[in-house]
């Protein structure tokens, strides 16, 4: 059967390493939403502007739906790392994914606000290619951190907490 796989988390908690191994795991195609932004719309942004880059975001969501509803139409398993920073942004998959007969998984990943900030000025001064899309500055780390809303247990219910 079919699996769709939502992994959600705070910035810097290691959403994009998780799903890069989970993707290996689950056999799954994986859909990140970083270098989807940094390649489409990265030139086009002057200063951060969260209702310009939400748009922007929703587009892309739009895009990967179509392509993840023909994975899974063939019982191909997904991995979605886009962020899904609020509720009702993990329920329009969800419930996209309820309408196939699937229930969407919801990978909530956790770690304190330090050990985050770690990671992403790490991340920001390697560069890896391989979970590096952009810089997250302070700024943006701050910003986005009053912006992101835990799942509640309701959301969980088919799928988990992994304290990273």
């Amino acid at each position: 059967m079919a699996r769709l796989i939502l992994v959600c988390g705070p910035t810097g908690v290691g959403k994009t390493t998780y799903s890069l191994s989970l993707a290996k795991e689950a056999k799954a195609i994986r859909f990140s939403i970083d270098p989807w932004m940094q390649t489409l719309f990265s030139k086009d942004m002057g200063t951060l502007d969260f209702s310009w880059m939400m748009e922007r975001v929703n587009r892309c969501y739009e895009q990967i739906w179509e392509v993840s509803e023909q994975i899974l139409a063939i019982n191909g398993n997904v991995i979605l790392d886009l962020g899904f920073t609020t509720k009702a942004q993990r329920e329009i998959f969800s419930n996209r994914a309820r309408e196939l007969d699937i229930h969407a998984e919801v990978h909530y990943l956790d770690a304190p606000k330090g050990i985050r900030k770690q990671r992403v000025d790490k991340r920001n001064s390697e560069k890896d290619p391989a979970v590096y899309a952009f810089e997250v500055t302070d700024m943006m780390f701050n910003f986005m951190e009053s912006k992101f809303e835990i799942p509640d247990q309701e959301e969980l219910i088919n799928g988990c907490t992994v304290n990273v």
